[in-house]
């Protein structure tokens, strides 16, 4: 699996002021250590970026591309900040991300520095409500690009996830269906997913359980590559297929199989109870693991 590192971000207390001043030293020496901790390519979040946000994003890349290898995920709404990064980028970029609302200047610059794209299941009236509206974004967003000459095996398709801990915005289940059926809709497609999402909102000591459950129910249903803290050791892990017990025990439990929790060890059943909260068979409470 491909795994995006989504740890130079703008709103990081220590990454956000290093933006701003132009002070290479916090952004190159977190760029190293993603590289170390073994991911594989580095999301390069700048926000909006309305205010020179060309100037900053060819800065930073030149930046973190002058100690480190990895092909980097150019992150902002700024059209022309994109294209300055990719203009500055060493290698096969990923545009993070393209989406109906601006679809015809991105996949301009997707054909013009031949770069990957994430594929953003947002409409043009918002978030989707389910798997059928996304499938919808999905094929219209891959036609436009197949009809310029892009390939779909170059579109990322992000079905956006959104905080488990929102009953009211749920897209769990919606976003585990899209994925289901993305080889249907767009074969050869690749998948991504910003997986911290899943836990936004979570008391921190609880969002691991939750960002590591979902990676490895979207495994199963082929996920190709995750946005993800680059920290968590134990999601890596998974990721590189050092769990396949774990993986397997989830996997089991999508299937429709009830372990008794008392018969598991600890850390076994933290797991399945988090999936009963991504299902929706638990509703989810800051407490759910102590259930």
């Amino acid at each position: 699996m491909i795994l995006i590192g989504e740890n130079i971000n703008i709103m990081s207390k220590t990454i956000g002021p290093a933006l701003r001043e132009r002070n290479p030293g916090p952004i190159q020496e977190l760029a190293e250590a993603e590289a170390k901790a073994g991911i594989d390519y580095l999301d390069i979040n700048i926000g909006p970026a309305r205010k020179a946000g060309d100037e900053l994003m060819e800065w930073v890349v030149k930046t973190v591309q002058d100690v480190v290898d990895n092909p980097l995920s150019l992150d902002t709404t700024n059209v022309v900040a994109i294209e300055a990064g990719l203009k500055a980028h060493k290698g096969r970029a990923l545009i993070n991300s393209v989406s109906l609302v601006r679809m015809e200047e991105e996949l301009s610059l997707v054909t013009k520095y031949d770069a990957d794209f994430i594929g953003l299941l947002w409409g043009r009236e918002g978030m989707p409500r389910d798997e059928d509206e996304r499938s919808m974004i999905a094929a219209e967003l891959m036609m436009a690009a197949n009809e310029m000459g892009i390939a779909t095996e170059t579109i990322w398709f992000d079905p956006i996830i959104t905080p488990a801990s929102n009953v009211d915005t749920n897209q769990v289940k919606p976003c585990i269906e899209f994925m289901s059926m993305l080889q249907e809709i767009a074969p050869g497609g690749k998948s991504t997913a910003g997986l911290s999402n899943i836990s936004n909102g979570t008391p921190a000591e609880l969002r691991p359980y939750l960002n590591r459950t979902y990676l490895m129910m979207l495994m199963k249903l082929g996920l190709h590559s995750a946005i993800v803290d680059a920290f968590d050791s134990e999601l890596v892990a998974i990721a590189r297929g050092q769990r396949p017990e774990r993986v397997a025990m989830i996997h089991r439990i999508m299937d429709g199989d009830k372990p008794d929790i008392a018969s598991l060890n600890k850390e076994e059943a933290k797991y399945a109870k988090t999936v009963s909260v991504l299902t929706g068979e638990t509703l989810y409470s800051h407490s759910w693991l102590d259930l």
